[in-house]
């Protein structure tokens, strides 16, 4: 074991790795290779050699011109490492009131990691809501010489100005839009997982709250070393893949479990389970078995979290929401009490609130129209419902069945084809059924985004050509401009004097004639679903909802 590093750490809680291998490489210049050997524990039994590689990796991030050093440190706190008493060294109120971890460090380390930060909170002043901070300063503790050296370490995370890269979040409203934006990846990329939420939890949204402690700060000592290894050479979006994987296997525990009946349950109960699993998951699984799972799913580009991101914060800003708030402010906004639906109840809506995007899912229904009050005129529903973006259709036919379909773009949009039916809408439309059972059906192409090749110039409109590849977009947050290779997988939603059309493809979802009384329902290649009642139905009753702010008064 070397002496420059290692001083604040309990060996004896260290397991293999108090065993130090052969050093091995320390210095990279081949991004690929710095890549597999971060992803495959190359360091991962080599202490010292881990320290050499985690300074070589922070010192190459490109920082702010004024970025407090090692001696800032020193001559702010001084430099000891012996054992300091944390009381003298509150925590910032910006972490949320999140604890150290232990992490296999020495009790009186802790003290150590509450200097650390105290100094980081003197230093960066613009830091208003940065709850995992206490994690990575507990992690980068272990491969420092001293703690001038780990403040060093922390302050270069913190001031990275690499365009498009950041590596922590430091105001509520970077840490709330990255809860949404994990929300949007469980939609849409774990489905099961999600399905099991929806199934469990009475707040989704609450549960997902809590994603980022999953990875720093509840996972064990040696899942979380391995996590740094490469979240340090890929940034960010590591930690979304690994939380999407710790979720894969808590699902995959809860329902293999012997009688694991499926109970609304409160989120905090939810919340506290997932933690438990999350704290004992070496019981189950291997960090190597967690990293396999989480590079394995076909998932995003930094480009599509960084599109999304942008799309939550801009939600979130624009219902006023302030970095000083705190997290019980942002949750779902179907309130039982003040919702009132002929259709479904405030749990069935709950559900379908689940399903939406997030920064959706911080509206408050609001009834726009419905056939009970204004009648069976396809007319009156363009009058109710344009200028409203997005919209929720509901069903209920005369067989006691309910459908609907998520639509993510303004009615009024149909004008542009004049009295032609042509279709409009993005790839956040979805399509679903409620009874006699639940089921969300989305874009084929969230499934198959290969389905975004190259345009055979088979597409519904004469659209322009976007300014990125589509194969670099994500495939829900598709613009109305985008140039999509097949007719069969772009047909949203159309709408003219005659009829309403949800999906296309060889079939419609959803059809409806103009007197919203006849429908129908088939299999379309758009969502490919199958039909989601009965094929050729009655409407009994017809409802839209909009979403209204939840902030406003």
């Amino acid at each position: 074991m070397a002496v420059d590093c290692g001083v604040f750490v309990d060996w004896s809680q260290m397991g293999d790795v108090s065993h130090d291998a052969a050093p091995g490489k320390t210095e990279y210049k081949d991004l690929k290779e710095l890549k597999q050997h971060a992803r495959s524990g190359q360091w991962a039994k080599n202490h010292s050699q881990r320290s050499a590689v985690y300074q070589q990796l922070l010192k190459a991030l490109p920082c702010r011109t004024v970025t407090p050093d090692a001696a800032v440190y020193r001559d702010i706190v001084g430099n000891s490492n012996s054992k300091r008493n944390p009381s003298a060294y509150p925590l910032p109120e910006f972490v949320d009131g999140a604890a150290v971890p232990c992490y296999c460090l020495k009790t009186e380390s802790v003290g150590s990691v509450h200097a650390v930060i105290s100094c980081i909170a003197g230093q960066f002043p613009d830091i208003s809501y940065c709850p995992s901070l206490p994690a990575v300063t507990a992690l980068l503790l272990h491969w420092s010489a001293d703690e001038a050296q780990c403040f060093e370490s922390v302050s270069r995370m913190l001031a990275c100005n690499e365009p498009g890269r950041r590596l922590l979040d430091q105001t509520f409203l970077a840490y709330q839009s990255a809860c949404m934006t994990f929300g949007d990846l469980v939609h849409k990329y774990c489905p099961a997982a999600h399905k099991l939420m929806i199934a469990t939890a009475t707040d989704v949204l609450e549960v997902y709250s809590d994603w980022q402690r999953w990875v720093l700060g509840d996972l064990p000592f040696s899942f979380a070393a391995r996590v740094m290894d490469v979240y340090l050479v890929e940034g960010y979006k590591v930690l979304y893949r690994v939380a999407l994987a710790i979720l894969k296997f808590y699902r995959k525990q809860r329902s293999g479990a012997a009688g694991s009946a499926l109970t609304k349950q409160d989120s905090a109960a939810v919340r506290s389970d997932i933690q438990a699993f999350v704290k004992n998951i070496g019981k189950s699984v291997t960090p190597e078995k967690l990293l396999e799972k989480a590079f394995s799913i076909r998932l995003f580009s930094r480009k599509e979290i960084t599109l999304l991101q942008l799309a939550n914060e801009k939600s979130l800003q624009q219902r006023g929401i302030t970095v000083k708030q705190k997290r019980q402010n942002v949750q779902l906004a179907v309130n039982a009490d003040n919702f009132s639906s002929e259709i479904v109840s405030a749990k069935e809506i709950r559900d379908i609130w689940s399903w939406i995007p997030e920064r959706y899912a911080l509206c408050q229904p609001q009834l726009l129209f419905t056939t009970s009050t204004h009648g069976c005129s396809l007319n009156r529903f363009y009058s109710h419902c344009e200028g409203y973006e997005p919209t929720l259709m509901l069903i209920r036919t005369t067989d006691g069945e309910v459908c609907g379909a998520f639509l993510s773009t303004d009615w009024e949009e149909r004008k542009r084809g004049g009295n032609k039916l042509s279709f409009f809408g993005t790839g956040e439309c979805f399509v679903f059924k409620m009874k006699p059972e639940m089921e969300r059906y989305e874009w084929v192409v969230i499934k198959h985004p290969e389905l975004t090749g190259a345009n055979d110039n088979g597409g519904p409109q004469a659209l322009e050509k976007p300014a990125t590849e589509p194969s670099q977009l994500s495939p829900f947050l598709s613009a109305r401009h985008f140039n999509l290779n097949s007719r069969n997988t772009s047909m949203f939603m159309a709408g003219n004097i005659d009829s309403i059309i949800i999906g296309g493809g060889e079939g419609n979802a959803l059809y409806i004639d103009s007197e919203l009384n006849h429908g129908r329902t088939e299999r379309c290649l758009t969502f490919d679903n199958p039909p989601l009642c009965a094929e050729s139905f009655q409407i009994a009753l017809l409802e839209v909802w909009g979403f209204k702010d939840a902030m406003a008064s």
